[in-house]
């Protein structure tokens, strides 16, 4: 929705300015907040004209787990002030398209059919950075269906070495 994209611009770009070298930090509470705002009746909680900002603002900082800092708090404020609730998980995704940038990696999601945890995590993250090319931010996700193996997004590609798909081959390899 290139709406939401051109709102949410200006909020990234200057969020990312501000936050200097904690990049980090200021990802992982923009995260939290853009999950919270996307709710669907929050936003419709903060679009209704009788609720106040400092009323939105209350039931968002009293939702989120962690203890928002200063720079959270105001970024927040300054967001439902100008209400620009639903633009917050697009402002997120800017900024960390914005920060992959800045520090040379990427995001991807690994769907897998069972956890992956410690040092099976951190072998499959080394042979996904050597085969991308770069340094990868890894999010794992179960999806059960895969039968086993593991399915990874970057970006616009796709790394399918589950056996799922590899059934999907089998399969149309019997058929032709």
């Amino acid at each position: 929705m290139a709406e939401l994209a051109t709102i949410a611009r200006p909020y990234a770009e200057a969020l990312f300015k501000a936050s200097g070298s904690d990049l980090g930090g200021t990802s992982t509470w923009l995260d939290e907040l853009a999950a919270v705002a996307s709710n669907v009746q929050l936003q419709q909680f903060a679009g209704n004209p009788s609720v106040t900002a400092s009323q939105t603002f209350d039931v968002i900082a009293g939702v989120v787990k962690a203890t928002l800092p200063e720079a959270a708090k105001n970024f927040l404020r300054a967001v439902i002030d100008n209400g620009r609730i639903s633009v917050l998980p697009e402002i997120a995704s800017q900024f960390r398209a914005l920060k992959n940038a800045k520090t040379g990696s990427s995001d991807a999601t690994v769907y897998s059919a069972f956890a992956l945890e410690g040092a099976a995590l951190a072998d499959l993250a080394g042979t996904l950075e050597k085969r991308f090319g770069r340094k990868l931010n890894l999010t794992v996700e179960l999806e059960p269906d895969l039968i086993g193996g593991v399915r990874v997004v970057v970006g616009d590609e796709v790394l399918d070495t589950s056996v799922k798909a590899r059934l999907e081959q089998m399969k149309v390899a019997l058929i032709s």
